[in-house]
């Protein structure tokens, strides 16, 4: 993984453009390199070691049997954050975040079966017993939840990640995250504060193409985390059957 950060690659892809110079974050200058006409230029190097350690901890934790929760609201981040966690199979929040998400994941979870037991209306024929103003109330509340908490219908527990791009912009992802002691990933631009966040990547959060990038890399670290859970499973099973024939 680490040889396939290519400093170039990262450069090419305006990860390096942070914010105007009077709107940083005293706390992010570590990972800035200068300041050029009044904008700050993030350290290449130190993403390109950030996105390795990151991806490290990524691995072991969906090696572990656990998802990452990606989340994501703004528009030039929407489609793209979306597309890279539905390729490795994971959740993820691109509409407004729903406040309790993890606090009040009980809560949440039974909205997501709501929506599951609509679903079995329609299968079963119950649905079309309904009166037209109700199913139009019942279709109205589907759409609702498929735009809300569709993304996370598979989702049966709390993540064991959070994946976050612009903490500023998802402040209250942040927060319910760190009062579970959820570990959280984020792309951190100069504007935003690091402190908040367990594993920083310095970078620009603002453009598409910077975001893809950086995704790039950590979809690539999921998949490998994923590989070797589904190797770890036969060794596990042949594990089980030479004890049963001990017994």
């Amino acid at each position: 993984m680490a040889n396939n950060i290519e400093i170039k690659d990262l450069l090419d892809a305006g990860v390096h453009f942070g914010h105007l110079t009077r709107k940083w974050n005293p706390n992010m200058a570590p990972y800035i390199y200068m300041e050029r006409n009044g904008i700050h230029v993030i350290n290449l190097y130190k993403t390109a070691a950030k996105i390795e350690e990151a991806n490290e901890a990524l691995k072991k934790i969906v090696a572990s049997g656990k998802k990452v929760l990606f989340v994501a609201t703004k528009k030039q981040a929407k489609e793209v954050v979306a597309a890279a966690a539905a390729s490795v199979k994971m959740p993820y929040i691109t509409e407004r975040w729903p406040g309790g998400m993890l606090t009040n994941f009980v809560t949440i979870r039974k909205a997501v079966k709501k929506m599951s037991s609509i679903d079995r209306m329609k299968k079963d024929g119950t649905f079309d017993t309904l009166s037209k103003r109700e199913k139009l109330h019942v279709e109205r509340m589907r759409e609702k939840l498929e735009k809300n908490l569709g993304s996370i219908a598979d989702m049966s527990k709390l993540p064991g990640a959070l994946f976050v791009v612009d903490t500023l912009k998802e402040h209250i992802a942040v927060k319910e995250a760190q009062k579970l002691n959820i570990p959280i990933f984020a792309m951190v631009d100069t504007n935003s504060d690091p402190r908040e966040v367990d594993y920083v990547i310095p970078s620009n959060d603002d453009a598409s193409k910077s975001i893809e990038k950086i995704l790039s890399y950590v979809t690539e670290a999921i998949n490998e985390g994923l590989a070797g859970k589904t190797a770890e499973a036969p060794a596990e099973t042949s594990e089980n059957k030479e004890a049963e024939a001990a017994e």
